[in-house]
């Protein structure tokens, strides 16, 4: 079965851009205009959420998120090149009586001018980084989408950049806590791009530091990890009904550079294979992950080789061996309201006694700018 599974997969790659499933429909981005300069609007954006998993396994927990996000924003567009946000994020748990799970200020400055985005406050981050999924863990998108920081983006015909710098955790002289700060860059040169065909060298780092020097927990050592990612991306565009189909790969790897070194491992690696087609009736793609020794920062549990679940928290498999089928549906439903479904059922080849377990999606989004007014020069 394993061996058939493998073929298949090999087979739909050799016909043939997106890491994994796309994202576009969630993503809300702010930028300034020549048209907007002096004037101040409403962005509105709501991300409204239901993302169960049917997981019984030794490294991803089985549980449901259910829920809805709202994030208002007041932006000024101070100036074709500079626009001011001040706002908020808004969490809310269905089943939670508690009233909100979260609520966070948002502020940020954008500066932006012909290729050139300079953000610094709350970033466009968490899944608009595009990190591939053992990376970065999609659910991020409902359980942790803020981040505070720096992020210099740059977005060429041919190149592309999102370098970028959070900061997780600050600390103040005397607390009993460590500081952390995560950062990296994720980059796509394009190679060939015309009517039919598109072919991208991406690379991806992702940077993790727990330390600081005014905290009071000097036992616990200083702690630095590395994941970092590179491969190829090809895609060919083919019609109306089948729109495009594509392959993408990668390379993964994962290193310890803390000075005293606690992990089950120092640095491992892993191969990530995609291969998928997009149509009117939905998108469907296979991912195949082959994990050695490998330890996720941010990424889905479900790659790694060392556990973090809740009754199995520390077990591990040197190898892991995934193999993913997914199937997404994508639809405005009206002007700024858009429906997102997916099923992603996966096999672990290494188990087969928790063999073909599957999470789902129901997303719906809106997401709108309203001008209020536009102020007067003098």
């Amino acid at each position: 079965m394993r061996k058939h599974l493998l073929t298949f997969f090999c087979a739909l790659a050799a016909f043939s851009v997106q890491a994994q499933l796309s994202n576009n429909y969630l993503y809300n981005r702010i930028r300034p205009a020549d048209s907007l300069a002096n004037e101040i609007h409403l962005n509105l954006y709501n991300f409204n959420y239901v993302r169960n998993y049917e997981y019984s396994n030794n490294f991803h927990d089985g549980y449901t998120l259910y829920g809805t996000q709202l994030e208002p924003q007041l932006v000024y567009y101070a100036h074709p090149n500079l626009a001011i946000t001040a706002g908020a994020y808004l969490r809310k748990d269905f089943g939670n009586d508690k009233g909100l799970y979260d609520a966070k200020p948002l502020f940020n400055v954008k500066y932006s001018k012909n290729d050139l985005t300079l953000v610094f406050g709350s970033l466009e981050g968490n899944i608009q980084h595009n990190y591939i999924e053992p990376i970065y863990n999609f659910e991020r998108k409902v359980t942790t989408p803020i981040e505070y920081g720096t992020q210099l983006l740059v977005n060429k015909e041919k190149f592309d950049l999102d370098a970028w710098i959070a900061w997780q955790k600050m600390i103040y002289t005397g607390d009993a806590a460590k500081e952390e700060i995560i950062g990296g860059f994720i980059t796509d040169i394009t190679l060939i791009k015309n009517d039919e065909w598109q072919l991208t060298i991406p690379a991806q780092m992702l940077v993790y530091h727990q330390g600081g020097q005014i905290d009071i927990l000097k036992e616990i050592p200083i702690s630095t990890l590395f994941n970092g990612a590179t491969g190829f991306t090809l895609s060919r565009k083919v019609g109306y009904k089948v729109k495009q189909v594509y392959t993408n790969n990668y390379i993964a790897a994962y290193k310890d550079f803390s000075p005293t070194k606690t992990r089950a491992y120092q640095g491992g690696f892993g191969l990530w294979l995609n291969a998928g087609i997009d149509t009117r009736l939905g998108n469907f793609s296979t991912s195949y992950w082959q994990g050695n020794n490998f330890i996720t920062i941010k990424g889905m549990p479900l790659y790694q080789s060392v556990s973090d679940n809740l009754y199995e928290k520390g077990y591990t498999e040197n190898k892991r061996q995934i193999l993913m089928f997914r199937y997404q549906y994508l639809k405005e439903l009206v002007p700024n309201f858009f429906l997102d479904l997916r099923f992603e059922p996966h096999l672990d080849l290494n188990n087969s006694s928790s063999n073909l377990q599957f999470n789902h999606s129901f997303f719906l989004t809106y997401k709108q700018d309203f001008k209020l007014f536009k102020l007067k020069k003098y």
